[in-house]
């Protein structure tokens, strides 16, 4: 892996200007923190010209590697960690060949390469923690075996804080770090396992990023999704369906269209019944008949359009009515489709909402507490009155779950829409005695 794909003006900024800083290496010694030997071959590289370093790496790479290794685990000063922080990094860039002249410093102390990598992650210097961030994505990456839990987690961790850090350069190395290491299995399991992280590459694409980080962020989607509990769940959990798909709709980059679309074809073939009907409410296939027609530099995309088309259409023509109304429901994305306003459709639908325990009815008053959308709000207010109006019983079964409460309380909402549903709702809950006391 070449250490350009985790790279930043940040961390090239200050590492020129940490390269002309001195260390006090000849007071390291006389204290005893290094050998003379030590001394000797870090004289040799300390602010010398890059070409003088590389041939030295080039002739003794392995003992450059054990000394800055070495002296990383018991310097304890921020310059001098960033200093030998640079120094490793310069050693590694453009040389993935080196790279097993670190990941193998284990075979001269267990520590080596990444206790003390992993240990000043702690620092309270942003460059030392993302530098060794950078490095550890390197390293962690390129392991042959692998990576274990100790390792993984102060690395995801760390992760966790700079992706939903408000600061542009730390999400940047944190999501270059996660495009790093998400093509190993055990990382996007790792990562799946750490909400934070989810959570805040959702938050990042709410944001209405550019391009480049849009379809980064897209990017660490599609890798997560080759995991079979993945696709089953993430657009449950973090409903990154709708979300996905209006980056999709707004974006001028083809890149960033042709890693939307394998992300949900990723989510319709390892899980169908989880994402189709979400993929529906969100409008996807007319958006996927409309890529369809355009033309493209990168076949893939035309595969993957194709694919997802055909497969949304399927879906879509043997939808029932109250199919379409229970995928809208299910995903918590109500709006004023036809379903809705028909009076046809509620005498025909109103009591399945008492299916399998009222399954689909607790699903309604779940979203008339959580929402803060006031379409859905309102729809779902809506919704709620018309049960009533075509199940007189209902009155019963709504004020014993809360939803009476809660309607009610919805006559004060600052949405006009939403205060209107909740009156209509509201007369229609009191209008009459219950029918089943």
């Amino acid at each position: 892996m070449s250490l350009s794909l985790v790279s930043n003006p940040y961390l090239d900024d200050h590492s020129a200007k940490i390269r002309l800083k001195p260390v006090p290496w000849e007071a390291y010694q006389r204290a005893g923190h290094v050998t003379q030997e030590e001394l000797a071959l870090i004289k040799k590289v300390d602010r010398q010209p890059r070409a003088k370093a590389e041939s030295l790496l080039q002739s003794d790479g392995q003992s450059y590697a054990l000394l800055y290794l070495r002296l990383l685990k018991k310097l304890q000063r921020v310059d001098t960690q960033q200093l030998l922080l640079v120094l490793i990094a310069d050693a590694l860039a453009d040389h993935d060949d080196r790279i097993p002249l670190f990941t193998k410093a284990g075979e001269s102390d267990p520590d080596l390469p990444y206790t003390p990598l992993l240990r000043i992650l702690e620092s309270q210097d942003d460059f030392v923690q993302l530098k060794s961030i950078q490095i550890l994505t390197i390293l962690l990456s390129a392991e042959t075996a692998p990576l274990q839990g100790q390792r993984l987690q102060p690395f995801l961790n760390t992760l966790i804080s700079l992706v939903n850090n408000p600061t542009a350069h730390k999400r940047d190395i944190a999501v270059q770090s996660l495009e790093a290491i998400l093509p190993r299995s055990e990382c996007r399991k790792a990562v799946w396992a750490n909400p934070p992280i989810i959570n805040g590459l959702v938050d990042i694409l709410k944001q209405s990023p550019g391009p480049q980080m849009s379809y980064q962020v897209a990017f660490c989607f599609w890798l997560l999704t080759f995991e079979q509990e993945v696709a089953e769940e993430i657009n449950k959990r973090f409903d990154i369906i709708p979300l996905l798909t209006n980056v999709a709709q707004s974006a001028v980059k083809e890149k960033v269209i042709r890693v939307i679309v394998a992300t949900f074809r990723n989510l319709v073939s390892k899980a169908p019944s989880a994402n189709l009907p979400s993929m529906l409410v969100a409008q996807l296939l007319p958006f996927a008949k409309n890529l369809a027609t355009r033309k493209w530099s990168d076949e893939d995309i035309v595969d993957d359009v194709v694919y997802l088309r055909d497969e949304l259409n399927a879906r879509f023509e043997s939808l029932t009515t109250y199919d379409e109304y229970s995928s809208e429901l299910t995903s918590g994305h109500l709006s004023w489709t036809p379903v809705h306003d028909s009076e046809l459709f509620w005498k025909e639908n109103a009591t399945k909402l008492n299916d399998k325990d009222y399954e689909q009815l607790k699903l309604l008053i779940r979203l008339l507490r959580e929402s803060q959308d006031p379409t859905v709000l309102a729809v779902a207010a809506h919704d709620v009155g018309q049960y009533v109006k075509h199940y007189e019983r209902g009155k019963k079964i709504l004020t014993d779950l809360g939803a009476k409460t809660r309607v009610m309380e919805l006559m004060a909402h600052q949405d006009s829409n939403v205060r209107y549903q909740a009156l209509i709702s509201v007369q229609r809950l009191v209008s009459h005695p219950w029918a089943a006391v």
